[in-house]
């Protein structure tokens, strides 16, 4: 079963009320017609990917079409049933088994559902977003973090729940605006599509490994070969081939500003303040982390910099104190 709220009903009892200076919308709730949307970092997530995506296609089209010639079922059938698996991520029971198997979450306790179930449906309330959407997970950690994946998976820390209500909503608004403006369904077609090529590039890297074991003449030709290969492609695609040697550090910037984006949507509905104190308390709390007796850590480099997928801590507090001082 989802462990998301159950549509919310207007007879019977409303679940009690967690403790925390959570603010309340009064009035009625409007589900608003369009529940999500794409904005530019997610459209330009997909582009960015474009290159990965088809040389996945392309590694599962020679499977496919070596099976075939080997007797197998028709190229056509296995390279059209990849192109169409990318919809059974958004399925929710397939959903869920990605929540457990490859996020590492669980469901909440019943204690912990309460609190989420309340702060969660008042975030929804002010976004007018139906909260029965989405499905409600927790991971056991000692970090305030949160992740939106998928469809429909929004998954908080253990630690995120003893936060005040009011700063949990904060988190939680954050991680509905990366559903909203399609960052999570973007981020994780992105994955899915490009995951042959990448297993096929790791089993390249590990044969590549091994030329060191052949002889001499047969080294050469190897590398030759790869050579001519790599030259060939380049020349076909005018360059396009190399593209995806920058990908990482241009999708970290796109990776970063969606966050921004993240974070503009929890303060358009408030939660600015509650936002800005979560992330100070946390900040804060890796710099005394830091400051324990201990081997030193080493200093980040550049170009380590440059491939985080969130800004740093004061990036996020600008814009945040620009959104309150709007006060949009």
């Amino acid at each position: 079963m989802p462990v998301s709220p159950e549509p919310e009903k207007r007879t019977g009892a409303e679940p009690p009320r967690p403790t925390g200076e959570l603010p309340l919308r009064t009035g009625r709730v409007l589900v608003t017609a369009r529940q999500r949307g794409v904005d530019i970092t997610a459209l330009g997530c997909l582009v960015l990917h474009l290159p990965h995506a088809c040389a996945g296609l392309a590694v599962v089209f020679g499977a496919s079409y070596g099976v075939a010639v080997l007797g197998g079922p028709p190229w056509w059938l296995l390279w059209g049933g990849w192109v169409l698996s990318g919809a059974l991520v958004f399925h929710q029971p397939c959903e869920r088994l990605l929540a457990r198997r490859l996020f590492g979450l669980r469901r909440p306790t019943p204690e912990e559902d309460r609190k989420l179930r309340f702060v969660w449906r008042e975030v929804t309330a002010r976004a007018g977003v139906d909260p029965s959407v989405y499905q409600l997970w927790v991971e056991d950690s000692d970090d305030v973090d949160a992740m939106a994946a998928a469809g429909h998976i929004v998954g908080v820390t253990s630690h995120s729940l003893r936060l005040p209500s009011a700063q949990l909503a904060g988190v939680l608004a954050h991680e509905l605006g990366h559903h909203t403006r399609g960052h999570a369904w973007a981020s994780l077609l992105t994955v899915w599509y490009a995951l042959p090529g990448r297993l096929a590039w790791r089993l390249l890297l590990a044969l590549a490994s091994r030329v060191d074991r052949l002889s001499v003449g047969a080294s050469i030709l190897v590398t030759a070969l790869a050579g001519a290969l790599a030259v060939a492609l380049a020349t076909a695609t005018y360059g396009l081939v190399l593209l995806p040697l920058a990908t990482p550090w241009l999708a970290a910037a796109v990776a970063r500003r969606a966050e921004l984006r993240a974070d503009e949507h929890a303060a358009g509905l408030g939660f600015a303040a509650e936002l800005m104190t979560v992330l100070r308390d946390e900040h804060e709390r890796d710099r005394a982390g830091a400051e324990t007796p201990g081997p030193p850590a080493e200093e980040e480099g550049l170009v380590a910099r440059l491939l985080h997928s969130h800004p740093d801590v004061h990036t996020r507090l600008h814009h945040l104190r620009a959104r309150a001082a709007d006060g949009r």
